[in-house]
This record gives structure tokens, C-alpha cells and sequence, in this order.
């Protein structure tokens, strides 16, 4: 490695070399090749003057890219298309003349581009699933298991950590879905030339628009596509990048509230991310633990819910048929987005699959605070029992400021049942307290409601895709 020129670190330390094959070199200019050969051999079976001989030729040679003459090429005449279909002629000699025939540039940067997304949306999608498929196992594994549930960071109410890992997978659901709408819906350009008219193609024709049409056709599917877009100028309308962009930033956001969420527990010491064996956790502090895998998701998932922003700005700006300052943008956006969630959802992954979770700690930063929020079930139980609510309810508040400041001032234990206990108003409930006083009372249908999201919502489509579990590829 160089160490003179700047390293893009997405790819030296977080995105996979699965989805950095996506955008690499070889598949962008393979790809280009392959709707070169789509393209004369969908114009020879329309009748157009190419030979079988051409068209085998141009496979020939579909996966032996002489770089070297197309980058000495583009350095002459600054143009990355004409450099590319020059170094293929003089490969594919014979066929040198048709390559490209009635196309614009866009022909092939703009289906390229399309292509090269929805395999890295295909790599987004089985790395969610993955994620979801390990949430599903802890939320079963800890369906029962009493948690504190927050509202403003303060102690609320009590769920479990299975029906709160529900609440992760609920919003990875929703991404799930429109990821599938993105991918089911997404269209190419297709073969429209080079303001979108079609006039080249109808020319070499004969003014043919039925022939137009049947060439679109069989070049999309023979790109694996079902469909192009109705319409375009020289480009795809960039709506499709704000699109893709904005489904990878709602799982940026997801990935990035379950991070935060880990932290926080991790800093109570109820849960931990993984920490490796020979890990450290700070350079001056020997006993630390950081959550650094979590914190690092949270890092990367905020760049890429920043992106939409930056599509949104190009979708707005292009003018009338075409203008190229969106090239270079989208050199950097597209791929970088696609390549900082991919490093994202490793460890999302990794994460998931390998929590550490200490329910001791959990149960006595319960025992801390629930003894607050058994009082309203105390209170329904003593006034059931004859009491007076109001007064009743006086003497709980009493004995909680008291309680409250023991806590807070004192540094000692919550003795608010305690004081329950030894008051006289209360000794009509006095010998029901201990079995008030269980976690499980206090959870509501968090149990049913994790057993019902997982059997009805979450396995069904696990199922359904019979997907192959992704490992996460983390390097540092």
C-alpha cells in the first residue's frame, strides 16, 4: 500500500469486499461490455447489418478488460466512454465498428449504474434479514426477562429485553418493506439515446418505432431487468438515486437507534456489545470496555442518513434534458453510501449475534426502582381493602419523598416498601407486599406480545426468503 496518498477507509476498514466488488473497476466496465453485447446482438436479431461472428467476438473478450489502453486512451481524449469502447476494439477487431451503434454515453453509465445498485440493494437485503433473523432469536431467547423501560432516559415502567429487541426488528420491518418495494420497482433507462427521443435508434431503423420498442425490450431483459423507464431525458431521472438513498438512510437510522440504545445499557452495565479477547478498550484505562463496535455503527449510519439530502439537491438541479454536474457527485455519493451502510449492517450483525446481557444487574437496577412504581397497585389494593384513597394516597407520597431522598442524598437502598410496611394505614395489605413486589407483575403483555410479532410478523417472511445468513466481515 501506498503511504503517501489518501486511502478511502471504507474500504480499508469497513465495508466488505462484497460490496466493494459491486463498485470496483472490473464490475462497472464489465458491466458496460455486457450491454455493448446486449445491445448488437438485440440489433442484429432486429434485422440491423451485425454478424453472429461480431457478436461472439464482443463475448470473447466481455471479461478481459485491457485497462491499459483504455486509461492511456482517456488521457488523450478525456472522455471514460469513447477510451473504453476504443480499448474494446482493439480486442473485438472485427466488431469494432458496431460497438456502441445508435447509443449515447449514458447507455451504458446510466444502466451500469442502475445494475450495479440493485446488487448492492440485493447485499443490503440479506444482510437486514440476517440482522432481524439474530433480534428475532434474542428477543425469544429473553422474552421473559424483566427490563426497566424509559421515557425521557428516566425509569418508566417495566417490559423485557425480548419485547424491546420487538421494537428493533418492528422498524427494521418497515425497511424491509420498502427496501423490497425499491428493488421489485427498480427500472433501467434503457435504450432511449441521446436526449431520451429514441431518434438514433429510430433512424437506424427506418423510421421503424415498433423495432424501437422490441429493442428496449430484449436488451432490459437480457440485463436481467423487467422493465425501463417509460420516459427519460439523456439520464434516468436522479428521483431513483433520492430514492435508494433514502431507503439506505432509513436503515442508517434504525441501525443507529439500536446502537445508541446498546451504549446506554452497556453503561449501566446490563448488556454488552462483543468484547474480543485480546481487545483493548483504552489506551490509558486497562479495565475499560467501550462500546466501541456500537459507537462506530452509530459513526458510519450518520453519514449515510446525511446523503439524502446531497440526491435530493442533484434531482433538483438537473436542467432541461441533462447537465453534468451530477457526475462527479454521484461518483462519490452512491458508492460511498452503499459501502458505509454495508460496514453498518456487519456490525449490526456482529453485534446482535454475540450480546452479552448480565440480567443480575438488570434485576437490582429493578429492585432500585420499582418499589416507585409498585405504589399505584398498592394504593388499588389497600383502597379495595377498605382504605381511604386520599389519605392513602398522602402517606405513599410522604413515604416516597422520604425514600426518594435516602436514594438521592444518602447513597442507600430504596426502603420504600419498608415504610409501607410499618405503616399502620397500610396493615390491611401489609402480608400481600412481598408477592406485589415481583418483576413479572409489572410487565404487562410484553411475553404476548413478543410471542405474537415473532410467530405472525417476523417469521413469516424469514421464511419466505429463505435467505442465507450473512457473516459479518469487521476488520478492525
Amino acid at each position: 500500500m501506498e503511504r503517501d496518498i489518501y486511502v478511502n477507509p471504507l474500504c480499508t476498514r469497513y465495508a466488505s469486499k462484497q460490496m466493494q466488488r459491486i463498485f470496483s473497476d472490473n464490475n462497472k466496465y464489465g458491466i458496460w461490455r455486457r450491454l455493448w453485447i446486449a445491445l448488437a446482438e438485440s440489433e442484429m436479431e432486429l434485422g440491423l447489418e451485425i454478424t453472429k461472428e461480431q457478436v461472439d467476438e464482443l463475448k470473447k473478450y466481455k471479461d478481459d478488460i485491457n485497462f491499459d489502453v483504455a486509461e492511456a486512451r482517456e488521457k488523450e481524449v478525456r472522455h471514460d466512454v469513447m477510451a473504453h469502447i476504443y480499448a474494446y476494439s482493439q480486442q473485438a477487431v472485427k466488431a469494432g465498428p458496431i460497438i456502441h451503434l445508435g447509443a449515447t454515453s449514458c447507455f451504458v453509465t446510466d444502466n451500469a449504474e442502475i445494475i450495479m445498485m440493485k446488487e448492492a440493494l440485493l447485499v443490503i437485503k440479506n444482510k437486514l434479514l440476517t440482522v432481524i433473523d439474530n433480534l428475532k432469536n434474542n428477543a425469544v431467547k429473553y422474552k421473559n426477562l424483566p427490563v426497566l423501560s424509559f421515557t425521557h432516559l428516566q425509569p418508566a415502567q417495566l417490559s423485557t429485553l425480548g419485547k424491546r429487541m420487538c421494537l428493533y426488528i418492528q422498524d427494521l420491518l418497515i425497511d424491509y418493506e420498502n427496501l423490497v418495494f425499491l428493488i421489485d420497482n427498480l427500472k433501467l433507462r434503457g435504450v432511449k439515446g441521446t436526449t431520451g427521443t429514441q431518434a438514433s435508434f429510430l433512424s437506424l431503423f427506418n423510421g421503424d418505432g415498433k423495432k424501437v420498442d422490441e429493442l428496449e425490450k430484449k436488451v432490459v431483459e437480457k440485463m436481467g431487468f423487467k422493465k425501463a423507464l417509460a420516459v427519460t431525458s439523456q439520464v434516468y431521472t436522479r428521483k431513483v438515486d433520492y430514492n435508494v438513498l433514502s431507503v439506505l438512510s432509513s436503515i442508517a437510522q434504525s441501525a443507529y437507534k439500536f446502537s445508541n440504545d446498546v451504549r446506554i445499557m452497556q453503561s449501566r452495565k446490563e448488556m454488552e456489545e462483543p468484547f474480543e479477547k485480546s481487545q483493548i478498550g483504552s489506551s490509558a484505562m486497562a479495565y475499560k470496555r467501550n462500546p466501541m463496535r456500537s459507537e462506530r455503527m452509530g459513526s458510519l449510519a450518520r453519514y449515510v442518513i446525511s446523503l439524502p439530502m446531497n440526491a435530493a439537491v442533484t434531482a433538483s438541479t438537473q436542467w432541461f434534458e441533462r447537465t453534468l454536474d451530477d457526475s462527479a457527485n454521484k461518483r462519490i455519493v452512491i458508492s460511498q453510501a452503499f459501502l458505509a451502510l454495508d460496514g453498518v449492517l456487519d456490525l449490526y450483525i456482529n453485534v446482535s449475534d454475540g450480546l452479552v446481557v448480565y440480567d443480575k444487574i438488570i434485576k437490582r437496577n429493578i429492585d432500585a426502582e420499582l418499589p416507585f412504581m409498585a405504589t399505584e397497585t398498592i394504593l388499588m389494593k389497600a383502597t379495595q381493602a377498605g382504605g381511604d384513597r386520599q389519605k392513602l394516597h398522602e402517606r405513599i407520597r410522604v413515604h416516597s419523598m422520604e425514600a426518594s431522598k435516602r436514594v438521592k442524598q444518602e447513597g442507600l437502598d430504596n426502603n420504600l416498601i419498608e415504610l409501607i410496611k410499618n405503616d399502620s394505614e397500610f396493615s390491611s395489605v401489609k402480608g400481600l407486599l412481598d408477592s406485589v413486589m415481583k418483576a413479572e407483575n409489572f410487565i404487562g403483555r410484553s411475553v404476548e406480545q413478543t410471542e405474537n410479532f415473532v410467530k405472525n410478523e417476523v417469521e413469516p417472511i424469514l421464511k419466505k426468503e429463505k435467505f442465507e445468513k450473512s457473516k459479518a466481515d469487521i476488520k478492525v
